[in-house]
């Protein structure tokens, strides 16, 4: 099986967060596609298949659990399908089918996902002492995406965060992950975030684009502002430039292929 390996959201290798691209030329069923994730170990890998014309269907796995929607997955995905064909768009189809749309611009690609509202929700005390937090600014929730998302004062803060995964896991049930924000202390973004997901994937995504869905409208209301520049202060960083459009989001990213082989089936 082609497989690739793909660092999203940066334009240097070793940087960003890596994802897995498989193309199997036979179908595969949940518990293969499972099995090799697992064994990949990436916080996400994409099996992608083309339909028809430009479309492609894509599903992704973390080494725990089937994920519907990913965002540096996608955008590996995307950077393979433009450096193997001569197509300029594709259109994305996840096991939900939800239609995603992507374009080539330049070097850079743009990624058209749903917008998702969030709602106020309460935090445990326990989940904030297992991340470090003391002050909150505001805690609200994803329900497509079973997120918590927690902004805090300072993105200084945010980068220092050491949580405690063990009692991270412990404190809640029934997410897939904890989203902590800042307002940006530098002039070239709008806006810091961490991702920690021990419930379904990995203790920290190195760069998360499918929060983007809830993150970028919260941010874009609460800056009165629809363009959006966006850094992930995890260990190997990644950007990223959003714009909240109508009924949906874009996601403007770049993508390094860093390994191409085959998986042995």
């Amino acid at each position: 099986m082609k497989t690739y390996f793909v660092d999203s959201f940066t334009n240097q290798k070793y940087k960003g967060n890596p994802a897995a691209v498989c193309l199997p030329e036979r179908d595969l069923d949940a518990a293969e596609m499972q099995s090799i994730a697992a064994e990949i170990g990436f916080s996400e890998t994409a099996f992608i298949k083309p339909l028809t014309g430009n479309t492609y269907s894509i599903r992704f796995f973390s080494p725990k659990t089937e994920i519907p929607l990913c965002g540096h997955a996608t955008l590996a995905s995307s950077k393979i399908v433009f450096s193997t064909t001569s197509l300029d768009s594709i259109t994305f189809i996840n096991y939900d089918n939800v239609e995603l749309a992507i374009e080539k611009e330049d070097q850079k690609i743009k990624m058209f996902f749903p917008v998702y509202d969030t709602e106020e929700t309460d935090v445990p005390q326990k989940m904030l002492d297992s991340l470090g937090i003391s002050e909150v600014v505001s805690k609200r929730y994803s329900p497509n995406n079973k997120i918590i998302l927690i902004e805090i004062g300072s993105a200084g803060e945010l980068a220092e965060l050491k949580p405690d995964f063990t009692a991270l896991v412990n404190s809640h049930t029934g997410i897939s992950g904890v989203l902590v924000t800042a307002a940006s202390d530098h002039t070239d973004f709008d806006f810091h975030y961490r991702y920690f997901w021990p419930w379904a994937g990995t203790n920290e995504d190195p760069v998360t684009g499918g929060i983007q869905t809830f993150l970028t409208k919260y941010w874009a209301l609460k800056l009165n502002k629809t363009k959006l520049n966006a850094y992930q202060s995890s260990l190997r960083t990644g950007t990223m430039s959003t714009e909240l459009l109508q009924d949906k989001v874009s996601i403007l990213g770049e993508a390094v292929i860093v390994l191409e082989g085959e998986f042995i089936l």
